[in-house]
C-alpha cells in the first residue's frame, strides 16, 4: 500500500500497488512523484521504487499538471454508503419497533392479546412473552441490538470502527433482531460483502 503526493499537493491513498501502476500508465504519475510506502517513514520519487519500472523516463520538472487524483478514501466511503444508509434506516425501524413493542408489554397489550383463547398451556406461554419479565426483556434486548445496528450504520458511513460496523451487519441478518427479516438478510449480507474488501478494511480509522 502507497500514499502519494498529487498535482495539487495533496496525499492521496492508501492504494495498492497494481492501482498505483495503473495511475502511472495512465499518466497521473510519473517517476518525480513523491510516494510514501506502508511502514516507511521516508516520502520518495517512485523512481526510487524497485517494483515501478520507468523505462527510459527522464521527466523534467515535478508531477505532472492533472487534476486531482481521487482518494481512495473517498472512494471507500462512496462504496460503503449504499449499506451504511440501509442499516441506518433498517436500525431505526427495529428501534421504533422494539420501543412500541416495550410500551405495548408494559400496558399489558403484548403480542399474546392478538391471539384468542387457545389452549391453557399455550396461553400461558404467550402470556409470559407478552408481558411480564421475560417479554420486557425480549423488548429491551431488541431495543439496544436495533441500537446496535443503527451505531454501526452510523459509524460504517464515517469509515470508522471497521469490528463495530461488522457486528452491525451480522445482527442484521440474525432473525427477530432487526424490524424485518426480509429486508435485514440482503442488507447485512450486502454490508458484510462489501466490508470484507481489503480496499474498503483498509480505509477505515
Amino acid at each position: 500500500m502507497y500514499r502519494i503526493i498529487g498535482a495539487d499537493g495533496k496525499p492521496y491513498g492508501p492504494i495498492t500497488t497494481e492501482q498505483l501502476r495503473r495511475w502511472i500508465q495512465e499518466g497521473r504519475a510519473n517517476a518525480q512523484t513523491m510516494a510514501l510506502a506502508e511502514g516507511a517513514t521516508e516520502w520518495k520519487p517512485l523512481s526510487d521504487y524497485p517494483e515501478f519500472e520507468f523505462a527510459s523516463q527522464a521527466p523534467i520538472g515535478g508531477p505532472p499538471t492533472l487534476a486531482p487524483l481521487p482518494s481512495a478514501d473517498s472512494t471507500a466511503a462512496a462504496r460503503v454508503n449504499g449499506p451504511a444508509i440501509g442499516l441506518m434506516i433498517l436500525g431505526g425501524l427495529s428501534l421504533l419497533s422494539s420501543l412500541a413493542g416495550t410500551v405495548m408489554r408494559l400496558s399489558g397489550w403484548g403480542p399474546g392479546s392478538l391471539f384468542g383463547k387457545q389452549n391453557p398451556d399455550f396461553d400461558k406461554l404467550m402470556q409470559q412473552f407478552s408481558s411480564g419479565t421475560t417479554g420486557l426483556a425480549i423488548s429491551m434486548i431488541g431495543v439496544i441490538i436495533a441500537a446496535f445496528i443503527l451505531y454501526g450504520g452510523i459509524k460504517m458511513r464515517k469509515l470508522e470502527s471497521y469490528g463495530l460496523c461488522m457486528t452491525a451487519s451480522v445482527l442484521a441478518i440474525l432473525p427477530c433482531f432487526s424490524f424485518c427479516c426480509l429486508i435485514g438478510i440482503p442488507l447485512g449480507i450486502w454490508a458484510m460483502v462489501v466490508l470484507s474488501k481489503p480496499e474498503i478494511k483498509a480505509a477505515f480509522h
